[in-house]
């Protein structure tokens, strides 16, 4: 893994406020380590007493419903931190975080990054606006689930999934989701979701091949949502 002063992925995060000096102190105390897809990197309500940096893949977000089954709140990728919020109010983490695909993640404990924050104001404020932007995101959604239809959800995450995680050469859509795992974003039965895509795919919205999605007809799409 290369140093932190070295490293692309931070200019996409609150790390990019950093001086020289604190990117040195940074790489002496993170530890580095590679999640292979489908662990868990921490669990809701676990104690995590830092930050994930991800440097390479995406990961879900997830939260326990009452009835046991996980909602996947937010997909994170390359460049975002974990653990922000639950550093900031000392408490253990609301959801759990699970890789999607393999990945690269830096953890760097809460004792250094605590240092930071109270030392370099831009890096503390940085931090504040990543999370009111997700305060913001969780708003939004709140408001999707409830004022739009599945079928103006799907049509949405279908375009954000492409827009966000970009397209294989095959233009199929890159980020792989299972049909649970989509209609858990979605927030519908899983399936309600499989009878939904196969509408679009008869409509000529989609192009279902196999596992992978190909969106056809973006405008159409786009109308919808």
């Amino acid at each position: 893994m290369s140093k932190c002063e070295q490293c692309i992925v931070r200019e996409f995060s609150s790390l990019k406020a950093l001086n020289k000096d604190e990117l040195v102190k940074l790489a002496e105390c993170k530890t580095s380590r590679l999640v292979k897809k489908g662990e868990v990197i921490f669990e809701e309500g676990e104690n995590v007493n830092g930050i994930f940096c991800i440097k390479d893949g995406v990961c879900k977000l997830t939260k326990l419903s009452p009835n046991g089954k996980d909602h996947i709140v937010k997909l994170v990728t390359k460049g975002e931190l974990l653990g922000q919020r639950s550093m900031i109010s000392d408490e253990p983490v609301n959801l759990s975080a699970v890789a999607l695909e393999d990945m690269q993640v830096c953890f760097v404990p809460k004792s250094e990054i605590m240092g930071f924050f109270d030392k370099n104001n831009q890096f503390s404020m940085n931090v504040m606006r990543t999370i009111c932007g997700d305060l913001k995101d969780a708003d939004s959604q709140m408001v999707n689930m409830a004022q739009k239809t599945v079928k103006e959800r799907l049509a949405e995450t279908l375009l954000y999934l492409q827009d966000t995680f970009g397209k294989n050469e095959d233009d199929t859509l890159k980020i792989q989701l299972t049909r649970d795992e989509l209609a858990s974003i979605i927030g519908t039965a899983t399936e309600s979701c499989i009878r939904l895509l196969s509408d679009f795919n008869k409509s000529g919205l989609i192009e279902i091949k196999g596992k992978k999605i190909l969106l056809k007809d973006i405008p159409k799409l786009k109308k919808m949502v």
